[in-house]
């Protein structure tokens, strides 16, 4: 087995950046594409309809399941949502079947998951052995799982159940624009907890499951909790704008149905026990830190 990795999902936020940090080390990397492979180093695949040569994973360190339809775009109606359990379905399944086709010698899978697996749960700690939560976002997350361990008994699975990028083009997109034209302010209660992580930690992160080759499920969350409010606030602070304008739970409801209670007013205090155990050590440890570095 070489050092090679390949990567579905390379051309989104996350996928780029770790395909850089990789290959900026002299690591090999082999790029899933759904067009004509251009380079010897992509190879074309078609998750639609399953297709995807066993060949193009044989011999890998591990491969690495990024993508699917982002759950940052707004509203999520009845088609979108049909969309966000299909593109994340239907690409793990088709990765997950061809690493169970090469039986032994498969390499370890590494897939995406999120953290809004665990829904909400106010006033709880949730470390890797919480239980799923009931919105739709967590619901979606278990089948998404459940898709990857289908890759087989023989193959080490990681999943990564990743939390809100603290990233211009992630979770700070919206806040920018509401920030800059000074309507930025509490989103429901702004208590709630969210979960976070800086892009750079994130990348860090999955490259640590690799080279520790861990298995099962891994929180890629900051290790510090922060409210909704904590994260408004610093980005307001940094770009010196005011924080004052509140949005309430019942209009953010009605704006935004489901997005809302699976995005905005979800309280999880998720921690990164599985990470921290394995020895890693966060670069940005706050939310304020990430947003620093952000912006």
């Amino acid at each position: 087995m070489d050092g090679r990795i390949v990567i579905s999902g390379a051309s989104g936020l996350v996928g780029a950046a770790l395909v850089s940090s990789l290959r900026a080390d002299g690591i090999a990397v082999t790029t899933l594409v759904r067009r004509p492979a251009r380079t010897p180093d992509e190879v074309q695949w078609d998750p639609a309809s399953g297709t995807l040569a066993p060949d193009a994973l044989d011999g890998a360190r591990a491969v690495v399941a990024l993508g699917g339809a982002s759950v940052g775009r707004l509203p999520w109606t009845p088609r979108y949502r049909r969309e966000l359990v299909d593109s994340r379905i239907s690409s793990t399944r088709t990765i997950a079947t061809a690493l169970r086709a090469l039986g032994d010698g498969a390499p370890a899978f590494v897939s995406a998951s999120a953290v809004g697996y665990y829904g909400s749960a106010p006033g709880r700690i949730l470390s890797e052995d919480a239980r799923p939560g009931d919105t739709f976002l967590a619901k979606l997350c278990v089948r998404w799982e459940d898709e990857a361990q289908r890759a087989g008994d023989h193959t080490r699975v990681a999943l990564l159940r990743t939390a809100p990028i603290v990233h211009r083009q992630g979770v700070l997109a919206p806040l920018i624009q509401l920030t800059r034209f000074g309507l930025a302010g509490p989103l429901g209660r702004g208590t709630q907890v969210w979960p976070w992580i800086s892009l750079d930690d994130e990348v860090r992160g999955i490259r640590q499951v690799i080279d520790a080759e861990l298995a099962g499920p891994v929180n890629l969350s900051g290790p510090t909790p922060a409210t909704a409010d904590d994260l408004g606030r610093a980005v307001a602070a940094t770009m010196h704008r005011p924080f004052w304008l509140p949005a309430p739970a019942w209009a953010l409801k009605l704006a935004l149905g489901a997005a809302a209670e699976s995005l905005l007013l979800t309280d999880a205090d998720v921690r990164p026990a599985a990470l921290e155990q394995s020895g890693f050590s966060f670069t940005h440890r706050t939310v304020q830190e990430a947003v620093d570095a952000a912006l």
